[in-house]
């Protein structure tokens, strides 16, 4: 670990010094209160510092016309594009045995993709720098029953938005175009790759794919937040875009997650490293890794993960390395507009509480 941690000392600013306050009964309190002022239906917390559990409790209801509690360890969430960081350790462990070079042409792997203007290649994909579009319009809710390959007729004939390299446009397109080359590799389904070389080795027992109509139990009630309160989500099906935002976990799950890539316990510390080191466009940093969002918080700590946010769903998955904590926090419902709030009142307060 202590390598992985001294990589990050040299490409990051160390984080400002001193004690700042943040105690479990504050870090309880500011939860509740997300709840109590309808912000939230439900949430969970894990918080793992150095490898143990720091923190975990559940928040408000999984279910709230049956009054079902969260349970962190069992309440299922769907996590949107924190999916991200699950497929690229999947795509990272594939690199690693020398199955994927992250710099050769996506066309190597998927020759059956409608050739465009430019060439690409996985690690332009995987950091977002591809050209490859986004969502339009109601893309995003797609109720399809679209296998990985299917899904392609929804953005295959369009142009890229820029030639590879000279931008960056963060989408789940990227991840399904990896995705599918991950299955052309491996000869398997991509969530039967997942499930064999990163679930089952960490542990993540309650993570899958989301089969419409067959939820698994402790699954939440997806809820979209409206100004009367929150109602029921609109029906998705999220199997084509798996790697880019269609997994379910829960919070205990992605802990495990944050602490194999702490410890580099799935993945040889130098591949680790590639994934978790911003990309440049331009000479300047997209903050953004393959996969792993790589940034900095309001207070100057370095860090990685993601942020999700999908229809019934919302998530926050951070890994502090130089305060080896791992912060997972999943939402049942789509954005609830507390990011800002996250981040400036609740985040640095959970981090205090490896100073306690």
């Amino acid at each position: 670990m202590a390598s992985f941690i001294e990589f990050f000392r040299k490409f990051f600013k160390d984080s400002s010094s001193g004690k700042r306050s943040g105690t479990f009964a504050e870090v309880d309190a500011a939860f509740l209160d997300l709840v109590e002022n309808s912000s939230v239906p439900g949430l969970a917390l894990t918080v793992l510092h150095k490898g143990k559990t720091l923190f975990q409790k559940g928040y408000g209801y999984a279910d709230l016309e049956r009054k079902i509690p969260v349970d962190p360890p069992k309440t299922i969430f769907r996590i949107a594009s924190a999916s991200k960081p699950i497929a690229a350790m999947a795509l990272a462990r594939m690199v690693a045995d020398g199955k994927i070079n992250l710099d050769e042409s996506f066309y190597n792997y998927v020759p059956y993709f409608p050739k465009k203007e430019f060439d690409f290649t996985i690690r332009q994909l995987a950091g977002h720098t591809a050209g490859i579009r986004g969502y339009r319009g109601k893309e995003y809710a797609l109720n399809k029953p679209y296998a990985i390959r299917d899904s392609l007729k929804v953005f295959q004939q369009d142009p890229l938005q820029f030639e590879p390299g000279a931008g960056y446009l963060y989408n789940s397109f990227d991840w399904v175009l990896i995705s599918l080359a991950m299955e052309e590799v491996s000869g398997m389904p991509f969530a039967h790759y997942v499930r064999e070389k990163v679930l089952d080795p960490l542990g993540m027992d309650h993570t899958q794919e989301e089969v419409p109509g067959e939820l698994p139990e402790h699954t939440t009630v997806f809820y979209t937040r409206t100004r009367n309160g929150f109602r029921p989500s609109v029906e998705v099906d999220n199997r084509y875009k798996l790697a880019g935002g269609g997994y379910l976990s829960t919070t205990e799950d992605l802990a495990r997650l944050g602490k194999a890539c702490l410890e580099s316990t799935l993945v040889p510390p130098d591949v680790m490293r590639e994934f978790l080191t911003a990309q440049k466009v331009k000479g300047r940093s997209t903050y953004y890794g393959l996969g792993w969002q790589v940034s900095i918080d309001i207070a100057g700590r370095s860090f990685v993960g993601h942020v999700g946010n999908g229809v019934g769903g919302y998530s926050n998955f951070f890994v502090y390395p130089e305060e080896e904590m791992v912060i997972s926090l999943l939402i049942n419902c789509s954005d609830p507009k507390i990011q800002d709030h996250l981040d400036r009142h609740i985040i640095p307060v959970v981090l205090n509480l490896a100073d306690i």
